[in-house]
C-alpha cells in the first residue's frame, strides 16, 4: 500500500506512502554505479561532516515534558474509545502481524486498523517529526506567508489573536502523526496557521475529523474544576489556526498537473513544505525505483521555487531498494544514495515543467542517524511527578533526517547548497 507506514524501529520501551516528465540522463545507469547497500549504511548513530553529533536529539527539560504531554492527551481523548476497547489488544497484535508480514492493505484497509495504529504508533511519531519542524525553523520562515495570500477565498473563523501567517503543507503518505505534528508546530508560533494537505492511499479520512477535533476543541474537564481551570482549558491550537485536508491517493499514481494543483496551482508563487516521513522507502518498495524516480521528478516540476522538501525515514539497512531479479541477482541500496542521486543529479540537468529554465535541488541538512527520546521522570517524588503519562507503553525511536530546497535553475546550480551531494 504506497504511502503506509510500517512500525517504526525502537529502542527499550521509555516509561511512559502525469504529464511525463524526460528521465535526465544521469540516472540512465543509476543502478548499475550504486554502492552496495551493506557496504555503506551504518546501523549506529552517525553525523553529517562538520555537524555535531546528535543536534537533533531532543532532552526534555520541564516545558518540553509539558508539551510532550499534551501532544500525548490529544491522542488519548481522540481514541480513548478505542484505547479502552477490549479488543484492543487482539487488534493491536492483528496490525503488528499485518505490518511484520508487510501486508500493509492488511494492515491498514479500515478506519478501524488505523485508528489502532494510530493510538500505538503514531503518538511517539509525532513528538518527532514537530522536534525536527523546530530544528528546521530557521529554513520554515522564509516559506511563511502572510495572510490571504496564495490562501484561497481568506474566509476564516474570527480568534481573538487571528494569526498573520500561514504554512502550507503538502504531506505525501501523511496520516495522524503529521497532523499532529504541524499542530505542536503552530502551538509553539501562536501568529502562524497552517494549511495541510494530507494524501495517502489508505483511508485516514476518519481518523484525521477525530484528531482535528481533539485538535481545535478543549479537552475535557471534570464539572467539579475551578473556574480558573476552567478558563485555562484551551483548545491545543484554535480552529482558525489549522486548515486540514485528506486526499486518498497512491502518490506513484499522481500526474505532475495533478501535483502542481496539489501545490497551489500553476500560477502559484508561495513556496511550500513538502513532507515524506516515514514514507518515501515504502514507495521504492511498493513502486520500484522507475515509478519512484518519475513520481520525484514530476515533484521537483511542479514544486514552486523555495519550496521545501522534508524527508524522514528508518535510518540505516532499514531503508534499502531492490533492483534486479531474485538470488545473486538482486541488489539492495540506500534510499538515501537514490534521494541524492535523483534529487541532486538536477542541479546538472534541471527538470523543466510548464516552462523553462527547470527546476533543480540543494541539499540544505541532512542527519544519517538521530535519536529522538521522549521525556523521561527520574528517581524520586518530584521527578516521578514529570513522567509521561499514556494509556500503553511507547518507545524512542531512531530516523534519518534530509532537508531539500527548490530552486530555479538559473539561481545558481552546483552552489554550495548541493555540498552533502553525491
Amino acid at each position: 500500500m504506497v504511502g503506509k507506514k510500517r512500525a517504526p524501529s525502537a529502542s527499550k520501551a521509555s516509561h511512559v506512502k502525469q504529464k511525463e516528465v524526460k528521465k535526465p540522463a544521469h540516472l540512465a545507469n543509476s543502478a548499475s554505479s550504486a554502492p552496495a547497500a551493506a557496504k555503506t549504511t551504518t546501523r549506529h548513530n552517525t553525523k553529517s561532516q562538520g555537524e555535531p553529533d546528535g543536534q537533533l536529539q531532543l532532552t526534555p527539560s520541564n516545558p518540553d515534558r509539558k508539551q510532550q504531554q499534551r501532544v500525548l492527551d490529544v491522542f488519548r481523548h481522540a481514541f480513548s474509545d478505542t484505547l479502552a476497547s477490549p479488543n484492543f489488544t487482539a487488534a493491536l497484535q492483528s496490525v503488528k502481524q499485518a505490518l511484520y508480514d508487510r501486508d500493509f492493505a492488511r494492515a491498514f484497509n479500515d478506519p478501524e486498523s488505523l485508528a489502532v495504529y494510530a493510538a500505538r504508533w503514531s503518538p511517539t511519531r509525532a513528538l518527532c517529526y514537530a522536534s525536527v519542524l523546530t530544528g528546521i525553523q530557521k529554513h520554515l520562515e522564509l516559506l511563511f506567508t502572510r495572510k490571504g495570500d496564495d490562501d484561497g477565498d481568506g474566509e476564516h473563523e474570527a480568534t481573538p489573536e487571528p494569526p498573520s501567517q500561514q504554512l502550507h503543507v503538502l504531506s505525501i503518505g501523511g496520516g495522524a502523526a503529521e497532523l499532529v505534528a504541524l499542530s505542536a508546530f503552530l502551538n509553539a508560533n501562536p501568529s502562524l496557521s497552517g494549511a495541510i494537505t494530507l494524501l495517502d492511499s489508505g483511508p485516514w479520512a476518519t481518523v484525521v475529523t477525530q484528531l482535528t477535533n481533539a485538535l481545535t476543541t478543549p479537552p475535557p474537564i471534570s464539572k467539579y474544576a475551578s473556574a480558573a481551570a476552567k478558563q485555562a482549558n484551551t483548545a491545543f491550537v484554535p480552529a482558525s489556526h489549522l486548515q486540514p485536508t485528506f486526499l486518498q491517493r497512491d502518490a506513484l499514481t499522481l500526474t505532475q498537473a495533478e501535483l502542481t494543483s496539489l501545490l497551489g496551482g500553476p500560477a502559484a508563487t508561495a513556496p511550500r513544505l513538502i513532507t515524506l516521513l516515514f514514507t518515501l522507502n515504502e514507495l521504492f518498495t511498493a513502486g520500484g525505483i522507475g515509478k519512484t524516480t518519475a513520481f520525484l521528478l514530476a515533484l521537483t516540476a511542479a514544486a514552486p521555487a523555495g519550496s521545501l522538501l522534508l524527508v524522514v525515514d528508518s535510518p540505516g539497512s532499514y531503508s534499502e531498494a531492490s533492483v534486479g531479479g531474485g538470488g545473486s541477482d538482486k541488489r539492495r541500496y540506500p534510499m538515501q544514495w537514490l534521494l541524492d542521486r535523483i534529487l541532486l543529479g538536477t542541479r546538472r540537468e534541471p527538470v523543466v515543467g510548464d516552462e523553462p529554465p527547470g527546476t533543480c535541488w540543494a541539499k540544505l541538512e541532512s542527519r544519517d542517524s538521530e535519536w529522538f527520546r521522549l521525556a523521561e521522570g527520574g528517581a524520586g517524588q518530584h521527578q516521578q511527578q514529570q513522567r509521561l503519562e499514556y494509556p500503553i507503553a511507547l518507545e524512542n525511536m531512531r530516523f534519518q533526517m534530509h532537508l531539500y530546497r527548490a530552486e530555479r535553475a538559473s539561481s545558481g546550480e552546483s552552489g554550495d547548497g548541493d555540498r552533502d551531494g553525491e
